[in-house]
């Protein structure tokens, strides 16, 4: 295979992957793929990085910040396509702030199961209503629907 056949042009990765130029471009601003430039100065991907936009988008599915998953590939040499043993190892790192989340969404659920438009129709009974912001000294937000482990009540 020649070099120019290994690698595919942005709209081919686009093709393969589902996922639109502009997101590529984005990608690759904020250092998550990477590309080289043709002699026309066009870009060009090495193969693997299809694995990489795979990883990013499960990341991403699971809830996880490109923060995140910006910081689990700069784990993995930029032309490495992450491994099933890269994805476990990456995993377990997160597994206690997916765990957060998971409680944090059935909280919600739980919570709002009975709630018409704002929640329960009564400030009364309420199990979210905040009377006079007694729970300000847990600072900004929802602190009722916060996972437990960051305080939530």
């Amino acid at each position: 295979m020649t070099r120019l056949a290994e690698h595919l042009s942005i709209g081919q990765v686009a093709e393969r992957s589902g996922v639109p130029h502009t997101a590529l471009r984005f990608y690759e601003e904020k250092g998550l793929i990477s590309s080289e430039r043709s002699a026309g100065n066009q870009r060009r991907y090495g193969r693997s990085v299809l694995r990489r936009i795979a990883f990013i988008r499960a990341a991403q599915r699971v809830g996880l910040s490109l923060e995140d998953i910006s910081s689990a590939l700069a784990t993995l040499p930029a032309d490495h396509a992450p491994t099933k043993a890269d994805w476990a190892r990456l995993s377990r790192d997160w597994q206690h702030e997916l765990d957060a989340r998971i409680d944090a969404l059935q909280r919600l659920r739980d919570r709002l199961t009975g709630c018409v438009g704002c929640g329960c129709l009564s400030l009364r009974s309420c199990a979210l209503y905040n009377n006079d912001d007694e729970l300000a000294r847990f600072g900004p937000g929802a602190s009722k629907l916060r996972p437990a482990v960051e305080g939530g009540i």
